[in-house]
């Protein structure tokens, strides 16, 4: 996941909430799919954070 952008998480989450929605995996992919889902989601929570981190330093330099 380290050449990842927050995009690509993001979509490929989007994907695997489709996959569980539709009902159709068994139960050890399902168990894969989750613990996969819990990694991106804190991918993207790091991400964020991050953004945040640097916005917020961007803004107090100018204030």
């Amino acid at each position: 996941m380290e050449n990842m952008t927050y995009s690509q998480a993001r979509k490929e989450l989007e994907e695997i909430v489709r996959s569980i929605e539709s009902g159709e995996l068994d139960v050890d992919k399902l168990t894969e799919k989750v613990k996969h889902a819990g990694e991106l989601i804190a991918f993207c929570k790091e991400k964020l954070t991050k953004a945040d981190e640097d916005l917020q330093r961007m803004l107090d330099e100018i204030a």
